[in-house]
C-alpha cells in the first residue's frame, strides 16, 4: 500500500505531428502502412491475458480497397463470453484493491506508449481500417487517446482528494469504490480514441471490463490491447471479444454480476439496450450504470453577419473531413440569404480542389466511407435526393464503390428545412443548406431546435454578438457541445468535455471527470471519536 499523498504529472495535450514532406514522422507512418498493408494479421481475442483462437474468421479490408485483405479476426462463441465474464470477475478480487497511484502508472505508461513507440503503427492501423488520412489519424488514434490517458489519470485523482467536512468529534471519509461487478464497453469504427478509452476509463477506477470493439475497428484495436498489454494492464482486467453482437451483449446483459454499460454508437442500438436491461433489472444485483454517446444531426448557423469565407471553410472541414463519420460532423446548415451566394462559390471553390482516394497518398483530404452498408445507404439518400423537386445537388453528388467504398463530398440545396437530410443521421460526406431571409433569424433558430432529435454539436457564425447571444439561448437544448465562430467538430479532450443530450445520448462528457465518475460507487465512511455512552439527549431532562 502507498503511503502518501502522490501528484501525478500534470496532463498536458499531446501536440499534433505535421507528417509533412520529408518529416520523420511522414516517413515512419508511411512505411508502418506499408508493412501492415502488405502483411496479414491474424487478430485472437483477449481474455484472461491470453490470446484466443477459434478457428471461425472473418476477414479484414480497408475501406478504400475493399477486395485487399490486410488480415483475419476470430469470432466468439458463448462459452468465451462466459469465460470473459468469469475471468473479469475473478481479476477483481485483486483489480479493486490496487492503490490508485499503481492503476494510474499503468494508465501514464500506455499513453507514452502511444506518443512514442507506437505512434506510427497505431495511426498506420487506423488509416488502414478506418480509411482516415494521416492527419485524421493522428489527431485520434494518438493525440486524443494519449489525452484521454493523460488526463483521466489527473480527473481521477481530482476526483479522489474530493472530501467532505470534517469536525473535531468526527472524521468524515469519502471512498470512491469501483463498482460491484463487471462492466461492457461497446465501442465505435469511427474512434480509435474512443475505443481504447471506454474500457481504460472504466478499468482505471478500479473496474473490471468485457469489450467489444466495432468489427470495423477490430484492426486498430489490436494495437490498443498490445499497448494495454505492455503498459501492464493484468491478465482479466480488461477483456476482448469480437464477434454476434446479439449473441455477446445478450450474454453479457444476463449476467448478475452485470454493473455498466458505457457505449457509443448508433441512437437505436443503444436505445435497445436500454430497453434490455431495463427488462432485465430484477436479475442484477445492483442497478447498472448506463452512459452513451450516439448519433446526431449537427448544425451551422449562420448569419448575416458573417464572414463568408469562414462559414464556408466551417462547411467544408466541418461535414468532409473524415468523410463526415464524425458523430459531431456539420449534416444541416442554416446560411443567411444575404451572403449565400459568396458562401456557395467559396465552398464549390473548396470542393473542386478536393483530391479523393487511398490514405496512403497524403495529396488525398478525403478517402472512403466505411463499408457496403453505409454506402449503399448514402447513395440512395443522394439519388432520392436528384430526383425531389425540393432539392438541388449544387456540388457532388457521385459514388462509385468498385475499388473502395467512396462517396464524392456532396451539397445539397433544399427549400425544405423539414426535408430528411435535414433532420436524419446520414454519417457520411453529405451536407443540406437551407437558406432563410435575412430577417427571420429568430424563426431560423426555432427550426434549427424543433427540426432533429439529437442534440450533439452546433455552431453559430456571426459578428453581431446580440444574434450570438440570441442563438446560445435559443439553442440551449439542442447542443451539448456549442460553437461559436468555428465549425462544430473537433473537441479536444481537457478543453472541450464531448457528449450531447435528447437522441445524442446522457451527456456524460467524454474527456471530463464527470464521466469518470459514473464509474464509481462512493462510501462514506464516517469514524467517531469519542463514542456516546447514554441514549439520553439534553431535551429529556426534568
Amino acid at each position: 500500500m502507498g503511503k502518501g499523498f502522490f501528484n501525478v504529472p500534470i496532463a498536458v495535450n499531446e501536440p499534433v505531428k505535421s507528417y509533412a514532406p520529408g518529416s520523420p514522422e511522414r516517413k515512419a507512418v508511411l512505411e508502418a502502412y506499408d508493412t501492415y498493408f502488405n502483411s496479414k494479421t491474424d487478430v485472437p481475442m483477449y481474455i484472461n491475458g491470453k490470446d484466443v483462437t477459434t478457428g471461425n474468421t472473418r476477414t479484414m479490408s480497408p475501406p478504400h480497397d475493399h477486395k485487399h485483405i490486410v488480415g483475419t479476426y476470430h469470432l466468439a462463441e458463448k462459452k468465451h463470453v462466459d469465460e470473459a465474464i468469469a475471468t473479469a470477475l475473478e481479476a477483481r478480487k485483486k483489480w479493486s484493491l490496487m492503490p490508485w497511484e499503481q492503476r494510474a502508472g499503468i494508465f501514464l505508461k500506455a499513453a507514452e506508449l502511444v506518443a512514442g513507440p507506437y505512434r506510427a503503427k497505431i495511426n498506420a492501423a487506423t488509416m488502414i481500417a478506418q480509411s482516415k488520412t494521416v492527419h485524421q489519424a493522428e489527431i485520434d488514434s494518438a493525440c486524443e487517446l494519449v489525452d484521454f490517458l493523460r488526463f483521466n489519470v489527473q480527473y481521477m485523482t481530482d476526483i479522489y482528494h474530493d472530501q467532505p467536512e470534517s469536525t473535531s468529534d468526527a472524521w468524515n471519509r469519502l471512498e470512491y469504490r469501483p463498482l460491484e461487478g463487471f462492466t461492457y464497453a461497446v465501442t465505435p469504427f469511427n474512434f480509435t480514441a474512443i475505443a481504447g478509452n471506454l474500457p481504460a476509463c472504466m478499468a482505471l477506477m478500479g473496474n473490471v471490463v468485457v469489450w467489444k470493439p466495432s468489427d470495423s475497428q477490430i484492426f486498430s484495436a489490436k494495437v490498443i490491447m498490445d499497448i494495454f498489454e505492455e503498459a501492464g494492464v493484468p491478465a482479466g482486467v480488461i477483456n476482448v471479444v469480437f464477434g454476434d453482437p446479439k449473441m455477446i451483449t445478450d450474454t453479457v446483459l444476463a449476467s448478475p454480476d452485470f454493473s455498466g454499460l458505457h457505449f457509443t454508437g448508433s441512437t437505436y442500438v443503444f436505445k435497445e439496450l436500454w430497453k434490455q436491461i431495463g427488462n432485465n433489472i430484477h436479475n442484477y444485483k445492483t442497478y447498472p450504470k448506463i452512459v452513451g454517446e450516439t448519433g446526431g444531426k449537427d448544425f451551422i448557423v449562420a448569419h448575416k453577419t458573417a464572414d463568408a469565407k469562414q462559414v464556408a471553410t466551417a462547411i467544408v472541414r466541418g461535414a468532409f473531413e473524415f468523410q463526415g463519420q464524425k458523430c459531431s460532423a456539420a449534416s444541416r446548415a442554416y446560411i443567411a440569404k444575404g451572403i449565400w451566394d459568396d458562401v456557395k462559390k467559396f465552398v464549390i471553390e473548396d470542393l473542386k480542389s478536393f483530391k479523393q482516394g487511398s490514405p496512403a497518398d497524403t495529396n488525398n483530404f478525403v478517402t472512403a466511407v466505411i463499408h457496403e452498408g453505409s454506402f449503399d445507404k448514402l447513395a440512395k439518400y443522394i439519388d432520392e435526393a436528384k430526383a425531389d423537386a425540393k432539392v438541388e445537388v449544387i456540388a457532388g453528388g457521385n459514388y462509385d464503390k468498385s475499388k473502395g467504398y467512396f462517396i464524392e463530398p456532396t451539397v445539397l440545396l433544399t427549400t425544405d428545412p423539414k426535408y430528411k437530410t435535414m433532420s436524419e443521421e446520414l454519417f457520411g460526406p453529405v451536407i443540406t443548406i437551407y437558406v432563410y431571409e435575412d430577417d427571420k433569424y429568430s424563426e431560423t433558430l426555432k427550426l434549427v431546435d424543433q427540426t432533429s432529435d439529437y442534440a450533439l454539436t452546433g455552431a453559430i457564425i456571426s459578428k453581431d454578438r446580440y444574434a450570438i447571444t440570441e442563438a446560445t439561448e435559443a439553442l440551449q437544448n439542442c447542443a451539448g457541445n456549442f460553437y461559436i465562430n468555428d465549425k462544430p467538430t473537433g473537441a479536444v479532450v481537457g478543453q472541450q468535455p464531448f457528449g450531447g443530450a435528447r437522441g445524442s445520448g446522457t451527456n456524460d462528457k467524454a474527456g471530463s471527470a464527470l464521466n469518470l465518475l459514473r464509474w464509481v460507487s462512493p462510501r462514506m465512511i464516517k469514524e467517531t471519536f469519542v463514542t456516546p455512552i447514554d441514549y439520553r439527549y439534553p431535551f429529556l431532562g426534568e
